[in-house]
């Protein structure tokens, strides 16, 4: 986890990159998983990018949280 949070080796930003798509993607349409609202195809880029810039420092700090010289899996 430490590896995934901290590293910028190119597999990790990639696999973080990715992760953050994903999750953006999925909250986005939320929406039509749950089959209530439809939100305008405007405000689901929207959401996107929102959901985008808010992981992207959340990640950050877990990252800083993590003990030193542990990989925070124990």
């Amino acid at each position: 986890m430490s590896d995934f949070l901290t590293s910028n080796e190119w597999p990790w930003r990639l696999a973080r990159t990715v992760a953050q798509g994903v999750l953006g993607v999925v909250v986005a349409n939320l929406d039509l998983i749950v089959g209530c609202a439809v939100l305008d195809p405007t405000w689901r880029a929207v959401v996107v990018a929102l959901v985008m810039a808010v992981l992207s420092p959340v990640m950050a700090e877990l990252g800083a949280a993590l003990p030193e010289g542990g990989d925070g899996d124990e």
